[in-house]
């Protein structure tokens, strides 16, 4: 019988992802060795492993695409964004894109909590307006829904 992951295990999968991310785009080096060490290095039993697989694969993957949804969002090149901004931003894009099982609102929430837990003062802010903007082109009918 599989259950779903908790959403602490979600949360811990995305601050793990976060660190790898930020690694593969400061360093360069692959996704499958910066995994490999992140297991070896980290308590990951009560991680959401695959969903962490998932992001830490996925977004480096898919970059390109992302980050051409980001841009109308943006008020300045995806470049130009922090590294800490840039990588909560392409994780939270690759969610509202591919996980809709995980409400919209949630991965902004989830976005604002890593970006005040890891990113400049008020950045939590630009996170949630452009994690917003992303979701009402990704989200439509969801946002909708709620309304």
């Amino acid at each position: 019988m599989s259950s779903k992951p908790s959403p602490a295990a979600r949360r811990k999968a995305r601050r793990f992802a976060l660190q790898a991310l930020y690694q593969w785009q400061l360093a360069g080096d692959l996704p499958g060795t910066i995994e490999a060490q992140f297991r070896v290095d980290n308590d990951m039993r009560k991680v959401d492993v695959a969903f962490f697989h998932e992001l830490l694969h996925q977004v480096p993957a898919r970059v390109e695409e992302l980050d051409a949804l980001l841009a109308p969002a943006l008020d300045r090149q995806v470049k130009e964004l922090s590294h800490i901004e840039r990588v909560i931003l392409r994780m939270g894009t690759y969610e509202l894109l591919a996980r809709i099982d995980v409400p919209y609102r949630v991965v902004i929430n989830e976005g604002i909590e890593l970006a005040k837990t890891f990113g400049a003062e008020g950045s939590h802010r630009y996170i949630n307006g452009v994690l917003d903007k992303v979701a009402r082109g990704c989200r439509q009918v969801e946002m909708r829904a709620r309304r």
